[in-house]
């Protein structure tokens, strides 16, 4: 870009960040979840990657600052929790695509760890947001594992949603107010 002065502007790939992409899901499930906890509905967190510290050192406030760390191992799916004395646990992801889901943002051990849930009689699900459309699905284990089973797709389209997910209507407070969806299937109202 041409700027007064023959000041010369460009795009620069350098500086952009993805590090918070996925963020507003996350965002709206832990103040959903807050909301849940705070009105002693659901107690589901969010679970933190396990790490292995390296290296840590102590900055000029007296505060220890990890400068060294990785993944001790691999983490199972994003929140857990207990609801009406049931086990809860979910992924949550989103995507810009408009047409599927890329099957890529399951890893193997999740998609194991999913099969396990599920083989225990937990209530298991995947919560994915489009973001291109803000529709927000809820889809069943059974129907996630169901399409990987038979499927050679390497994603999921978005029709499979339409057809046999749940959408989630944003509200206000409790914005991805996913328990009345889990209610409704698993009958636990």
């Amino acid at each position: 870009m041409n700027y007064p002065k023959g000041i010369k502007k460009g795009f620069d790939n350098k500086n952009i960040t993805y590090k918070n992409r996925g963020m507003t899901l996350e965002g709206d499930l832990n103040l959903t979840n807050q909301y849940y906890i705070d009105n002693d509905i659901a107690y589901i967190y969010k679970k933190p990657t396990p790490i292995k510290v390296v290296k840590a050192e102590y900055n000029k406030e007296g505060y220890r600052v990890i400068k060294e760390a990785y993944y001790s191992e691999p983490s199972t799916t994003d929140y857990n929790g207990i609801y009406k004395g049931c086990y809860i646990d979910f992924e949550a992801k989103e995507t810009k695509n408009k047409s599927y889901f890329p099957l890529a943002n399951i890893h193997a051990h999740q998609i194991k760890h999913i099969r396990n849930i599920e083989k225990e009689k937990g209530i298991c699900f995947l919560i994915i947001r489009f973001t291109s459309f803000d529709m927000t699905y809820l889809l069943r284990a059974s129907d996630f594992l169901n399409f990987i089973d038979n499927n050679k797709r390497s994603t999921i389209p978005f029709s499979y949603f339409e057809e046999h997910g749940y959408l989630i209507k944003e509200k206000f407070i409790k914005r991805v107010d996913y328990l009345e969806i889990v209610d409704k299937i698993w009958r636990l109202s």
